[in-house]
């Protein structure tokens, strides 16, 4: 691992995470910042938080809907196709990955009409988020990581291909967040929306439909997640086994206490190097560290 909790922490969950993009046509690819009286605070970002300049988006017209309409027909066409193909002949998994799925609309203000990723007052703690998490700054082959531990949340940048330390972007108190809710109208459904006690937001976009699940389920006390310091003897063995078979690649596993007591070990592969896109790897396993099976309720 290229970073590491204080010795009094543990960490709970790290994956990718950026700022979101639209999904709805007049907003497709696009993303805005806004004060809560919808006010666009990115010239505000760019003096008062350092931020530098990026595009200033407008909603899409007709004919950049049609464009795009076929550009996602194109995307999400070919990659089926060939995956079902590759199952039908008997290939585990899915050569191009998963394919890109939208759920239902559940904010029509923010997710049809406009699309904030960031929803905050002057001096809301959501402003202190690091511009790295804006694919349209930060610069090319950089990458952004979440990190949830037992005290704080962190943001942390890395860049790919390199041996360079993680660099930490920006953390936040664990008592100074209030929920995190999984946004299923996005890409995979993989879209998480975190909200602070001040009331400001971000959305972000975590690469896989399982990373923003746990995020809500964690932050609203749904499910707890087993700090690794916690396994059993037996348990770390088995963990070791299950990672030595994915690519040197995957990102540490996380350890999810189901209802019935059986450990859900879970590792995130990217699909290809700087997509944002990731497939999970998982397991089950008793306090021993033999395989389990679910029980009712536990998936």
């Amino acid at each position: 691992m290229d970073w590491y909790p204080s010795p009094d922490e543990n960490v709970l969950l790290r994956t990718a995470a950026k700022f979101a993009s639209g999904m709805a046509s007049p907003v497709d690819g696009l993303r805005w910042f806004r004060d809560p009286e919808r006010g666009d605070i990115q010239e505000e970002l760019m003096a008062n938080e350092g931020w530098p300049p990026a595009p200033a988006y407008e909603l899409r017209t007709t004919g950049d809907r049609a464009a795009r309409g076929a550009l996602h027909t194109l995307f999400v066409g070919i990659p089926f196709i060939a995956n079902l193909i590759a199952n039908l002949g008997g290939a585990s998994g899915a050569p191009f990955g998963d394919v890109p799925v939208r759920g239902r609309v559940e904010d029509p203000p923010n997710e049809v009409k406009d699309f904030p990723v960031m929803w905050a007052a002057p001096g809301a703690l959501a402003r202190t988020a690091p511009w790295q998490l804006d694919p349209a700054r930060r610069p090319k082959g950089y990458a952004t990581d979440l990190v949830l531990t037992d005290h704080r949340l962190l943001f942390l940048g890395t860049r790919w291909g390199t041996l360079d330390k993680a660099e930490v972007l920006g953390e936040f108190p664990r008592e100074s967040i209030a929920e995190a809710r999984q946004m299923k109208f996005s890409e995979i459904n993989a879209d998480v929306r975190i909200t602070f006690t001040d009331g400001s937001w971000v959305r972000l976009f975590t690469g896989t439909r399982d990373s923003a699940e746990r995020l809500d389920q964690v932050l609203s006390g749904a499910v707890v997640l087993l700090p690794e310091s916690e396994l059993s003897d037996g348990q770390r063995t088995r963990v070791a086994r299950f990672m030595g078979e994915l690519p040197r690649t995957a990102h540490p596993p996380t350890y999810t206490v189901l209802r019935s007591g059986i450990v859900l070990v879970e590792s995130r592969v990217s699909v290809r190097a700087g997509s944002g896109v990731f497939e999970t790897h998982s397991i089950l396993m008793d306090d021993t560290g033999r395989p389990a099976e679910p029980s009712p309720g536990d998936l």
